[in-house]
């Protein structure tokens, strides 16, 4: 008897365990529920925590309350200046109601499909009204809220907000990128020939005024060169005269001897003179001394 009573409460302790865990449920602080009933949403639990629920005819259908990527195909765009981007546009959202996201799309992957469109559309109709000097210039921001706010307008209806809107890359198609890089190359190549003339042009003319600069100081230096020469050979010859006129023999002696220092100061000792001729006096003079 013993035995079968506790048999019967094992059953129904197994029983009840296996209740209490299809009936109750947790709740992370990252994620929303809906309970559902047979495939029909009955209630949204938005807090997090244990929570209850019918069990066995009743599950449960979890989603995030963190942010979400949405990120549509490239897209080719043709700007207001007639110029053609590939755009790869990508958005951030959150869901703000689970139920309607359910009834609208039920999945991240409706979204992507039903929301995604919506967001290319409006990236293609901001950007054809824009240039390509505002795209890539400080207005870029204010392009991409133009783009959430219009994209909103429709994300509202799915139970999802937009929190985010970015061109992560805005290129020319390969062929017109081709064609840009050739344009900017020739551009530049031709700036750089300017530049280079502008250099030439600028060192032609500093070489030029160096060069009349250099004539003129040269001209100059000669100029007071030949002054101060003019100004020694007049005091040499002052004090030349000065000497000569004190002393005629001395200053005849001292004259003869510088000449023969340049006269016999050659290679060759041979000198071609006339017998009566006046060079070698002093010679003469001091055999005749010494004769005597």
């Amino acid at each position: 008897m013993n035995r079968r009573v506790f048999l019967i409460l094992g059953i129904l302790v197994i029983v009840l365990g296996v209740v209490v865990s299809s009936a109750a449920f947790t709740v992370h602080q990252t994620s929303q529920a809906i309970v559902m009933q047979l495939g029909n949403p009955k209630r949204v639990v938005t807090e997090p925590g244990l929570h209850w629920k019918l069990p066995f005819i009743q599950d449960v259908l979890y989603y995030e309350k963190r942010m979400l990527n949405l990120d549509p195909p490239v897209e080719s765009i043709l700007l207001s200046d007639q110029k053609r981007l590939l755009v790869d546009a990508f958005a951030r959202y959150r869901i703000t109601d689970a139920l309607l996201f359910f009834q609208r799309v039920q999945t991240e992957a409706g979204v992507r499909q039903r929301l995604g469109p919506v967001l290319n559309a409006s990236v293609r109709g901001v950007l054809g009204n824009a240039t390509l000097a505002s795209v890539l210039s400080e207005e870029r921001n204010d392009i991409m809220q133009q783009i959430k706010a219009s994209v909103n307008l429709v994300a509202g209806g799915f139970g999802i907000e937009l929190v985010d809107v970015r061109i992560g890359r805005a290129d020319f198609p390969d062929s017109i990128s081709q064609t840009v890089y050739n344009r900017m190359k020739s551009e530049r190549e031709r700036e750089a020939a300017e530049f280079r003339a502008q250099g030439f042009e600028r060192s032609q003319r500093i070489r030029a005024g160096a060069d009349r600069e250099a004539t003129v100081i040269v001209a100059e230096a000669k100029r007071e060169a030949e002054i101060e020469r003019g100004h020694g050979e007049a005091t040499r010859t002052r004090i030349l005269n000065h000497a000569f006129g004190q002393d005629q023999d001395f200053f005849n002696f001292y004259r003869s001897m510088q000449a023969y220092e340049a006269a016999l100061s050659g290679e060759s000792t041979f000198m071609v003179l006339s017998p009566d001729s006046e060079f070698f006096d002093f010679f003469s003079a001091i055999g005749k001394s010494t004769a005597e």
